[in-house]
């Protein structure tokens, strides 16, 4: 390497990594801020303008979109050479930007004249010329791969494999930074944009999709995409889908909770005083189908815990943090992936169709309980209605949970017909259900659901209501001294 060009926003390790080069007699090329930097440093550098003939103008606007500036990064070796040395052109051998926060300062609420110069224009035009001729020259974005460039300048320079990887992060840069200057202009003025670009890093392989004969990959580098194990086998796609569900659901509760799911859906939920207490009373909700299961807690899991755990054989552990020991107990299960339960990752829910893409937000929004009925809930009924509730918006439709103030009674998910998930849940309810609340994610067309919820022992409901047979619905509940609430909220999940 003979020349860098160094322009960077983001200044971190720049200084750093401009001494490595001179050590290793490579010419800087630099303006502005950056150069300001490295004169701070006593760095020698050749300021752009001194090399283009041209000043900065235009408050900045116009610095690097110049010839011999594109000119050095575009150059062919070998096939340019000839005009390059006509018109003065230095070959750049490597180039270091990153951009314009344009993300960042999106979100701080700007006039839109104030946001435009955030918008970088010559960046991204140096950072596609250079990875445009990756051959020759080597791009770096982002400071995370300074390392990368001071290794090769140890091995005397960059290999072919290192440009291409260099201009595969850059195009995709360039990508995202565009992707998020449109989609905010196309919002401006509408809920949802026109136009909608999305981009995730981090992509992985996983071993295949859903099932063996299909292909899978794992995109995104926070929440519980961006999640690998302490230890275990790989996560599989089903992992990633089962620990996401649990992971919103056990994030619900402030008390120490445990959630146990399986197939995409909660087969046993609880609080407790212990985070022992809860995983057990979780687990025995319906042992059968926590064989195999996903398990997410919101506290600290400790040996006790951990070796009760290990003796049912679980797919994924999830919580926040383990003690050594409890590491300790699950080590000795090869196989176990463990996770620490990564802070959640809220935006748009996207979901994929045949030929695009399904966008949903969900707004902060205001259940409104009305009891409906002659008799009012006990507070033990509220609260076990409450308990339900919360299961119930993380179960799959048609849904009904049976429950105490505590745990799950008996989980209906997935149905049809939602008579049919009640009698499910009750069928496979492993407690007595007398005096236990029931919850309906979406209203009741008919009183039926709650004439066998009723039969089973229930005696609280609680549903959003808005069925044109409201009123018949009520009256069952007053004929079986069943207090009834409607929160106005359904809870659809598909």
């Amino acid at each position: 390497m003979k020349w860098a060009l160094l322009s960077v926003w983001n200044k971190e390790g720049i200084v750093d990594l401009a001494g490595e080069l001179r050590r290793h007699d490579v010419a800087l090329l630099s303006s502005g801020g950056t150069g300001a930097a490295l004169m701070e440093a006593s760095i020698p550098f050749t300021e752009v303008s001194a090399y283009t003939g041209s000043t900065e103008m235009m408050d900045g606007r116009v610095k690097t979109l110049h010839p011999r500036i594109h000119g050095g990064l575009l150059g062919r070796r070998g096939i340019d050479d000839g005009v390059m040395k006509e018109q003065g052109i230095l070959p750049i051998d490597l180039l270091v930007a990153n951009l314009y926060p344009f993300e960042e300062m999106s979100e701080k609420g700007l006039p839109l004249e104030d946001l435009v110069e955030y918008i970088d224009i010559g960046g991204p035009a140096m950072i596609r010329a250079a990875a445009k001729n990756y051959r020759d020259v080597a791009v770096v974005t982002d400071p995370s791969d300074y390392p990368l460039v001071k290794d090769a300048l140890k091995a005397g320079g960059f290999s072919a494999d290192q440009r291409l990887l260099l201009a595969k992060r850059a195009f995709a840069r360039t990508a995202a930074y565009d992707a998020a200057i449109s989609n905010y202009l196309h919002q401006i003025g509408t809920k949802f944009p026109e136009v909608y670009t999305v981009q995730f890093r981090n992509g992985r392989m996983l071993r295949y999709g859903e099932n063996p004969h299909q292909h899978g990959a794992v995109y995104g580098q926070s929440g519980i995409a961006g999640s690998e194990p302490l230890q275990g086998k790989q996560m599989s796609y089903n992992n990633y889908l089962d620990l996401s569900s649990a992971a919103g659901l056990v994030q619900e509760f402030s008390e120490p909770a445990a959630v146990v799911v399986k197939h995409n859906n909660p087969c046993g939920v609880a609080i407790g005083e212990t985070l022992a207490n809860a995983y057990t009373e979780a687990r025995d909700t319906d042992p059968v189908s926590a064989y195999g299961s996903v398990v997410a807690l919101n506290r600290e899991v400790d040996r006790d815990l951990a070796e009760d755990i290990a003796g049912t054989f679980v797919e994924v552990v999830a919580a926040p943090a383990y003690t050594p020991d409890a590491l300790q107990v699950f080590g000795k299960k090869e196989n176990l992936r463990v996770l620490r339960l990564p802070a959640p990752k809220r935006g748009w829910e996207l979901r994929s169709i045949d030929g695009g893409l399904l966008v949903q937000d969900t707004p902060i929004y205001q259940e409104r309980w009305e009891v409906v009925t002659d008799r009012d809930p006990t507070p033990t009924e509220m609260k076990a209605m409450k308990f339900a509730c919360r299961v119930c918006a993380h179960t799959r439709s048609n849904a009904i949970v049976f429950a105490d103030a505590k745990k799950t009674l008996g989980i209906g998910a997935g149905q049809m017909s939602r008579v049919d998930a009640a009698k499910i849940a009750i069928e496979k309810s492993r407690f007595s259900l007398s005096g236990s609340a029931v919850a309906s994610d979406a209203f009741l067309p008919f009183p039926d659901t709650l004439e066998v919820s009723a039969a089973a022992g229930a005696t609280a409901l609680v549903q959003p209501g808005g069925s044109i047979r409201d009123k018949e619905v009520i009256e069952a509940a007053n004929r079986l001294n069943v207090a009834m609430v409607f929160t106005g909220i359904r809870h659809f999940r598909h």
